[in-house]
């Protein structure tokens, strides 16, 4: 079972925000994985219309033959405003509450957001992976800072993703003809471990099948409940 470490209140402003992320974004850890990848989870939240109420989902399968283990989802209330930059304190009281669920103990976990690709290096995987101390890769479809080279055409190929003269991450082609991946570590993960997990993950579509499953998930539940 997952153990959530109680770090902050989730009930703070926006500035006390940006605050906790500057306090913790140096706990974060660059290193090679503990062990060998068993089981990868991905994460995922969806929003109501009226934008209080999110659905938060995870989806955990086996490595690397992505075959599914089990799903989980719930609805709970957020606080919190959508704040670019601020994601992780809107969508991540809802997914620990969903992670603490779980019966399988995931290896790695894929979060639909930034990991140190973020404007104070701490993104929704950092602070996902902290609060957990599990291995956390971030996968975005948009950048939030950074400069990159042509990334080229074929599945597998990938650029480097540089800030202040200082790799970030890695724009990322997880499949031929379509638009890259912004992939970054967000705690205990090396990037090019992450490129491989996020490689291995994508057998068929641009997300990597964990993120893809629990995205899938999520908007099911939130589209059924608003029929």
């Amino acid at each position: 079972m997952i153990q959530v470490k109680r770090l902050h209140s989730w009930r703070v402003s926006r500035e006390r925000a940006i605050e906790i992320q500057m306090m913790l974004r140096s706990q974060i850890r660059l290193e090679k994985l503990p062990g060998p990848v068993r089981y990868v989870a991905g994460v995922d939240a969806a929003s109501s219309k009226g934008e209080e109420t999110l659905w938060g989902g995870v989806v955990v399968l086996n490595y690397p033959e992505l075959e599914v283990l089990e799903e989980k989802c719930i609805k709970a209330e957020t606080p919190f405003p959508y704040v670019p930059g601020l994601l992780s304190f809107r969508e991540i009281p809802v997914l620990l509450q969903v992670m603490e669920m779980l019966e399988t103990d995931p290896d790695v976990i894929l979060c639909d957001g930034q990991g140190i690709a973020h404007p104070r290096g701490f993104g929704l995987a950092c602070h996902m992976g902290l609060l957990v101390e599990k291995p956390t890769i971030g996968c975005a479809k948009s950048r939030l800072l950074g400069e990159f080279s042509e990334v080229g055409e074929g599945k597998g190929c990938y650029s480097e993703l540089w800030h202040e003269k200082r790799v970030i991450g890695a724009v990322a082609r997880t499949r031929s003809g379509v638009k890259p991946l912004f992939v970054s570590p967000g705690h205990r993960v090396t990037l090019e471990e992450s490129l491989r997990v996020v490689f291995t993950c994508c057998k068929k579509y641009r997300v990597p099948e964990p993120i893809r499953l629990a995205h899938a998930l999520v908007n099911g539940a939130r589209e059924r409940e608003d029929l």
